[in-house]
């Protein structure tokens, strides 16, 4: 039994709805914690920008990896798409462990420290690319994703009526978390001083994820705030509106059960699109920045401002989310992701550096934003219980996206040049946004009205 299943000595009581869904009420937040949910916020948030910077300034330092190691410069792309592909693939096995009670949230995150640790003294003392590729590539990609899958599920768990604007603000630590180490890689990094650099990085980022993972908890299966009545609509207007436009689950679906809807087939092709799309713009952008012939700081100035505006906007399309709904949003970014890769392209072409920085945040932006949504909407759309799982089937399509924008991106780049790689990647992510039009709730009807109606609501005291 893990700590997260030990009885409180809080009284609580179960509610379930017509349709069945249970709902543990009773005990608050400081009750199970010993402080505040917000706390779930942001440790989640801090340990997810610690992490990032393997990502998302990766390419910074491609230049000086490859000359310091002898590397070839595709080596380097398909060494960022292995990171990506292990980091994805240890989403789905996670949250089985984790929903199992195998893996404390505690346990995850120290695992993801030592991935991290691994990953970059690997980057400065390997004798060989295929060690890079093991410690960074596997290794460093597998504890991502435990930190990864343990953040971003967490926080529906601890917000299930308001889990949009905070989900978004967690997922977006792991953009904007790389901004310092964009410009330290770019910048400051070279032949000369690359190991002790990288070293200090991958330290300061293990403690951190150590220091944050340390507090983590889940709270019990199926809780529900005190304070938000889940039979009837909730006296605080934010929980009111976002309940609204983003009812809860019918029920709680298990991962088969999930996966026979159909959805997780739908939003997993959608995210793949769209994940491509982003990791080609991270892996890229530098290209294409200096073939346009901006200076290196500005270059570096510009991934910056994405990584800044994809950690920054999926806060932002978190909380509209809450407003306007999960579904509208999520289309929307797909067709600014889209559209961005055009005007990205047709910037650089143009050499309009203003442009250029522009359309940069904005595809960042659009990179990001689709990430909190297919989070939020794998929790509204099958329940939180089993979340970590069913998310893991959605996010698995990142196995394929990471070689797909990184790897086999420099092979479209090569053949076709910035201008058919650009577009293609563009009219990929509009693609996915017509795609995604065709999602709904399952259980409900497109306007949102319950099709699966149960007996009426009951209440049973329990201790």
């Amino acid at each position: 039994m893990t700590t997260t299943d030990l009885p409180t000595s809080v009284p609580y009581r179960e509610l379930t709805d017509k349709n069945g869904r249970v709902y543990r009420v009773g005990e608050t937040d400081v009750d199970i914690l010993g402080r505040k949910r917000k706390w779930m916020v942001i440790l989640p948030w801090v340990a997810m920008m610690a992490i990032s910077s393997a990502e998302y300034a990766f390419a910074s330092a491609e230049e000086t990896l490859a000359a310091a190691h002898s590397w070839n410069h595709l080596h380097v792309f398909w060494l960022l798409g292995v990171w990506v592909f292990f980091q994805a693939a240890v989403a789905f096995p996670a949250g089985k462990l984790r929903e199992s009670g195998k893996l404390p949230a505690r346990t995850a995150m120290m695992l993801g420290a030592l991935g991290t640790l691994l990953g970059y003294l690997s980057l400065a003392y390997t004798p060989h690319v295929i060690v890079a590729y093991l410690g960074f590539g596997m290794f460093s990609g597998m504890g991502a994703g435990f930190v990864y899958a343990t953040c971003v599920n967490m926080v529906g768990k601890w917000y299930p009526e308001r889990k949009g604007g905070k989900t978004g603000f967690v997922n977006g630590g792991f953009a904007y978390g790389s901004v310092p180490f964009v410009f330290i890689f770019k910048n400051q990094m070279d032949t000369t001083n690359f190991r002790w650099i990288l070293i200090l990085v991958g330290l300061f980022l293990t403690a951190v994820v150590i220091v944050a993972g340390y507090f983590f908890k889940d709270p019990p299966k199926n809780w529900w705030p005190h304070n938000v009545d889940p039979l009837n609509p909730p006296d605080d207007p934010r929980a009111r509106r976002s309940l609204k436009k983003n009812p809860p689950s019918v029920r709680q679906y298990t991962p088969k059960e999930a996966w026979k809807t159909g959805r997780v087939a739908i939003m997993w092709f959608c995210l793949l699109c769209s994940s491509s799309v982003n990791i080609f713009g991270i892996a890229f952008q530098v290209k294409l920045g200096d073939g346009a012939g901006f200076a290196g700081g500005i270059v570096a100035t510009a991934m910056a401002l994405k990584a800044v505006v994809n950690g920054t906007g999926r806060g932002v399309i978190g909380w509209l989310s809450d407003l306007y709904g999960r579904k509208q949003c999520l289309v929307t970014v797909f067709f600014i992701l889209g559209i961005s890769q055009y005007a990205l392209l047709a910037s650089a072409n143009a050499g309009n550096l203003p442009l250029f920085l522009l359309f940069s945040s904005i595809s960042g932006f659009g990179g990001g934003a689709v990430f909190p949504m297919m989070a939020a909407m794998t929790a509204d759309y099958f329940g939180e219980n089993n979340n970590a799982s069913n998310y893991g089937m959605v996010y698995s399509s990142k196995l394929v996206s990471g070689l797909a924008g990184s790897g086999l991106g420099a092979l479209v780049y090569g053949a076709w040049g910035a201008n058919g790689a650009f577009i293609l990647a563009g009219s990929i992510a509009v693609f996915a946004g017509f795609v995604s039009m065709v999602l709904t709730q399952p259980g409900r009807d497109k306007n949102g009205k319950k099709i699966e109606p149960n007996p009426n609501p009951i209440s049973r005291e329990a201790m």
